[in-house]
């Protein structure tokens, strides 16, 4: 994450900004995949920069997403009056995704960008974005498969925007996300073959949860049958293995119905269940 915003990067980001706002005024209006965080949060405050009202973000309400990112997602378009549709979604019941194999995230996006199509057709936007990013090219992300066959836009891949530098912008716009703890959906804590259950998906929601409860930035709660990884930022290690600290999350996490609770050494690190891939 970066600390402050660089003005030194003022111009190198203001020419990809201009060509972002370019690539969105192309498009007319659209309807934005919305769920609140860094990225999707960044792209649709440039959808509304670039198009004022021509623009429908579009929000699923899931197990694999924590309520708290829900209401944060609907607070962000509430203070920036822009138009926010719900949308129910129960990907348990996508065929084949709750066992969990390695287009698993193909499934899913192909299903729920489905669904935001069919919304952007209702409020009759000519096209749906979503906030997929340069440096995502570089891991395994079988999602953009779907993005691609159903004509999805990716505008911050368009025009070369990394996470880093999205960051930065967003903190230079003022975007309460700019500092946000990357996040993705509950269904990554899962190793590949695992079986999805919705049981499952609170225990790992009650978990992280609570690691951001006491004040952990970044953290990944990793489920291998009835034991928890714990991922954390290498230099979070010394506060938890503060006595109490640790005491309350390995009480905490058993009454969540992990028998297991394991910190692992290697840190924080996204996508770490594709690393046997």
């Amino acid at each position: 994450m970066v600390d402050t915003c660089d003005e030194r990067l003022n111009e190198k980001l203001g020419e990809k900004y201009q060509a972002l706002l370019e690539y969105l005024e192309s498009l007319g209006s659209v309807a934005v995949a919305f769920s609140g965080g860094v990225d999707s949060t960044f792209l649709l405050h440039a959808a509304q920069d670039a198009l004022g009202g021509n623009v429908v973000a579009v929000t699923f309400t899931s197990p694999l997403f924590p309520e708290r990112e829900l209401k944060e997602a609907a607070a962000f378009c509430k203070a920036a009056g822009i138009r926010q549709v719900m949308v129910g979604s129960r990907e348990l019941e996508i065929e084949g995704f709750a066992q969990n194999p390695t287009n698993r995230c193909y499934l899913c996006k192909r299903e729920l960008l489905g669904k935001i199509g069919q919304v952007a057709q209702a409020e009759g936007a000519a096209a749906v974005v979503e906030g997929s990013n340069l440096d995502d090219e570089a891991d395994y992300r079988p999602g953009l498969q779907a993005v691609a066959e159903l004509g999805i836009k990716s505008p911050l891949r368009a025009v070369g925007l990394t996470k880093a530098e999205i960051r930065g912008l967003s903190c230079r716009f003022g975007l309460p996300t700019w500092d946000k703890q990357s996040f993705a959906c509950l269904a990554t804590r899962f190793p590949y073959g695992d079986q999805i259950s919705e049981a499952k998906l609170q225990m790992v929601d009650k978990a992280e949860q609570l690691l951001f409860d006491l004040g952990f930035r970044q953290a990944r709660v990793r489920i291998h049958g009835n034991l928890a990884r714990i991922e954390i930022l290498p230099e979070e290690f010394s506060r938890f293995m503060e006595e109490d600290v640790r005491i309350r999350v390995d009480a905490a996490f058993r009454e969540y119905g992990f028998a297991y609770v394991t910190l692992d050494v290697r840190g924080y690190r996204t996508g770490s269940m594709n690393e046997v891939i």
